[in-house]
């Protein structure tokens, strides 16, 4: 999937994101007789005062969604976003609080938001973008709520030879109370970074029934956050001869907070032969080095692409992934059997009672909205 020899993302991304109308596969919206912005009304028909549409050919509020978002005065406004391809970088500021995004067909792949800085881009004025900078999406704002929408950065090593800084970031969240249902997330390296908005800041997020794809690290922060029923998918590379080609999870939990990262009732498959993933390793940041790293991941399907002897290794030495807080619990799958006890710590039955989203999230339950 998405190697050398098939399209580039950037071609599967336009392909299957509802760009159809690029590629002269439907007619207008308007031409069939259909709104664009599906069962969510339209600029004629406002659901509510404070719902905006965003139409990539001139048909809503506004044609980018960056547009959308700075139009935004106050808390509590809606964006149905129309199917297309909107390559561009967007931000929702802290004071845009308690945002929903809407993909208007209910489809994720007709959604997409897309972009491909990485880390090592060079900036316009001088310098580089850094990882953070990379992202497509930076969401800082609380009360953050995304439906039936992909967030994508399609920067590919084999295009950029020159650039060694190569994570790029498809989303990074730092709200509290931030929630993704039915998303796509799609990358490479450092895909999604699902992080808080300062180091002493303890953010919830709750992704539902999503898709993530990358090779190293391609979830990774220091969020408090739910992966309930979502699907990590590993990609094969060809720039690599050996094993690992890299990393699901690098949590950076902080070491004051008793929730990190908990995979539930999910799943792990992989595009790559038998055993050249690990499960995780811990990031331990320059800037907390007091960081103690938390995952968990129970009730999930694991296929053989995952290292089942030995899931988890070191990013750094200093920081053994011994010494984190990695557990599992009634994994199953050919990646999840356990040949090497020491290598891959089990919660007891008394220990899983707490590894819940109600024990995680609090008093927060973006469940039932779902």
């Amino acid at each position: 999937m998405l190697s050398r020899t098939t399209p580039s993302r950037r071609t599967f991304l336009a392909a299957g994101a509802g760009a159809a109308l690029a590629l002269g596969l439907a007619a207008p919206a308007r031409a069939q007789g259909r709104s664009p912005f599906g069962r969510y009304g339209s600029p004629s028909a406002r659901l509510t005062e404070r719902t905006l549409y965003v139409h990539p050919g001139g048909l809503g509020d506004h044609t980018t969604v960056q547009a959308a978002v700075n139009a935004v005065s106050g808390a509590g406004y809606t964006l149905v976003v129309a199917p297309g391809t909107y390559r561009e970088t967007v931000a929702v500021g802290v004071d845009r609080t308690e945002m929903t995004w809407i993909g208007a067909s209910g489809d994720p792949r007709d959604v997409v938001v897309v972009y491909d800085n990485a880390n090592g881009t060079p900036k316009p004025g001088g310098g580089t973008y850094g990882t953070t900078g990379s992202a497509t999406t930076t969401v800082q704002a609380d009360g953050f709520t995304a439906r039936s929408i992909t967030f994508a950065n399609d920067f590919l090593r084999a295009d950029h030879p020159e650039i060694t800084g190569t994570q790029a970031v498809a989303v990074k969240v730092q709200g509290d109370r931030s929630a993704f249902v039915e998303c796509r997330f799609l990358g490479h390296q450092d895909t999604l970074y699902a992080d808080s908005i300062a180091l002493g800041t303890f953010a919830r997020q709750y992704y539902r029934d999503c898709y993530v794809e990358g090779d190293v690290d391609f979830v990774f922060g220091r969020a408090t956050a739910v992966f309930e029923r979502c699907h990590f998918r590993t990609l094969s590379r060809t720039d690599l001869a050996t094993a690992p080609y890299g990393f699901v999870f690098a949590p950076s939990t902080a070491l004051a907070n008793p929730r990190g990262y908990l995979v539930t009732h999910g799943r792990v498959s992989s595009a790559a032969p038998d055993a050249y993933y690990k499960l995780a390793r811990p990031w331990v940041p320059g800037s907390d080095t007091t960081a103690r790293p938390m995952l968990t991941v129970r009730d999930t399907r694991i296929a053989a692409g995952i290292d089942a002897v030995a899931p988890y290794t070191n990013m750094a030495d200093a920081y053994p992934w011994q010494s984190q807080r990695f557990a599992e619990y009634r994994n199953t799958g050919p990646g999840a059997v356990i040949s090497v006890p020491e290598n891959r710590p089990q919660l007891s039955p008394g220990e899983a009672e707490s590894a819940t989203r109600e024990a995680y999230l609090g008093d927060w339950t973006p469940w039932k909205g779902c």
